[in-house]
């Protein structure tokens, strides 16, 4: 994700646009719906280490946006970040299955088979 972002690195000092995305889309995951959730990731420093300001990561925000290609650039840093996860994973046992839980903050929670007792789906398809 850094390497597709680094057009965005203002300066060798600041923060890097790649951990700037990881850090919201852990607070994203865990419930956040604005900047100033950025707090409850930024208070585990021993967990994910220095997490920029909400205003550090409005620049990166709205650079992504308003910059061509780095929207683009993104999606590719997502799927090649996919693509490594799932590598790293193997193959997906063939009783797994996705399923919604509203009662998560997260809109899909990945249930397998030796864990749940369901079947269904395989993950990769979600």
């Amino acid at each position: 994700m850094s390497d597709e972002l680094s057009g965005l690195r203002e300066r060798d000092a600041g923060h890097d646009p790649g951990r700037v995305i990881r850090d919201l889309a852990v607070m994203l995951a865990d419930g956040g719906d604005c900047l100033a959730d950025l707090r409850a990731v930024r208070d585990q420093v021993d967990l994910f280490g220095a997490v920029a300001s909400d205003s550090t990561a409005f620049r990166v925000i709205d650079k992504i946006a308003s910059t061509p290609g780095m929207l683009e650039a993104l999606e590719r840093a997502h799927a090649t970040a996919r693509e490594r996860v799932w590598d790293l994973a193997g193959p997906a046992p063939k009783d797994a299955s996705v399923t919604s839980n509203a009662a998560t903050p997260c809109a899909a929670v990945a249930h397998f088979g030796w864990l749940s007792g369901e079947s269904g789906s395989n993950p990769r398809d979600a």
